[in-house]
């Protein structure tokens, strides 16, 4: 289990780009929870139970520990089960009927509008990978792909007649998602004028590394903050940011939630709606900069 959480924790600084006290906070409840589960001979999340999690927070309750850490505890735990859910590594989410706080109520990061062009101008066209760097923005940008689904595309992806490409998400659903003709000219021009030079038609990958490889989650996220630094933006932004500023700017511009949960590739619309919250959020933002009676 203790593998299943550092991936976890992995996931929240590379995929939801969390910050380290956060991750801090999720790595220190979770792993008092492997230490009492290790105390009871259990080593399978599969073989975990409700009592067992119950167990674990009266324990903490009897040592003294306040309401607000039980609460917390719980939350990590919960979290923790749905990422589980999600890339299938457990037959049933054991958490789901359990009462506590709502997850994932922390908006995420977006970028303004403002902000996204001067991050996909950042790449200099005129250095080696310049054009394959900004294909890579561009392409997260237009079609909100999460970063192993970037990763892992194809040549054959690619559907430039019709606009669109087809990908493979979580629990290995295929997905087809419209794509731009900015992101597609700049694909045209990395598969033609780089990437054709860097390798035979036997590696099918898309975007490949300087060493000819597929891109890791790890090795994409450190290029987009790369270029984040450079374009001077002071926010934390990794690939999923990208992710959220293409749902949040959909929402703004009138695309129907509907249609962005399809896009996105999410089972339940109910995790699509945090961009309506988004979209409040941004809302009132601008009515208190600008309202005189704000």
């Amino acid at each position: 289990m203790q593998v299943l959480v550092d991936h976890f924790l992995d996931y929240l600084t590379l995929e939801r780009g969390l910050s380290a006290n956060t991750r801090e906070a999720y790595a220190a409840d979770l792993h008092a929870f492997l230490a009492h589960l290790c105390s009871k001979k259990i080593d399978s999340v599969n073989a975990l139970t409700r009592d067992h999690i119950i167990a674990f927070l009266m324990t903490g309750k009897k040592s003294g520990l306040k309401t607000s850490t039980l609460s917390r505890r719980l939350v990590a735990i919960k979290v923790f089960f749905r990422y589980l859910e999600q890339e299938s590594l457990v037959s049933e989410n054991i958490t789901d009927s359990m009462e506590g706080p709502k997850l994932w109520k922390v908006l995420p990061e977006t970028l303004t509008f403002k902000e996204v062009n001067r991050l996909l101008a950042a790449p200099d066209m005129k250095k080696r990978f310049g054009i394959r760097d900004k294909a890579i923005l561009e392409t997260f940008y237009a079609t909100g792909l999460r970063v192993s689904e970037l990763a892992a595309l194809k040549i054959d992806s690619i559907h430039a007649d019709e606009g669109y490409l087809r990908c493979i998400g979580k629990g290995r659903k295929e997905r087809v998602v419209p794509i731009g003709e900015h992101a597609l000219s700049y694909i045209h021009r990395y598969t033609t004028e780089l990437r054709a030079k860097m390798t035979d038609d036997d590696n099918r990958i898309l975007f490949l590394t300087n060493r000819k490889d597929q891109f890791s989650r790890k090795t994409l996220w450190v290029l987009i903050r790369k270029y984040a630094r450079q374009a001077g933006i002071n926010k934390k932004v990794s690939p999923h940011t990208l992710r959220h500023s293409f749902a949040t700017h959909l929402l703004a511009n009138g695309a129907p939630l509907r249609v962005i949960q399809e896009m996105l590739g999410h089972a339940d619309i109910a995790t699509t709606q945090i961009y309506t919250h988004v979209d409040k959020s941004r809302l009132m933002s601008i009515h208190q900069s600008f309202h005189p009676r704000s």
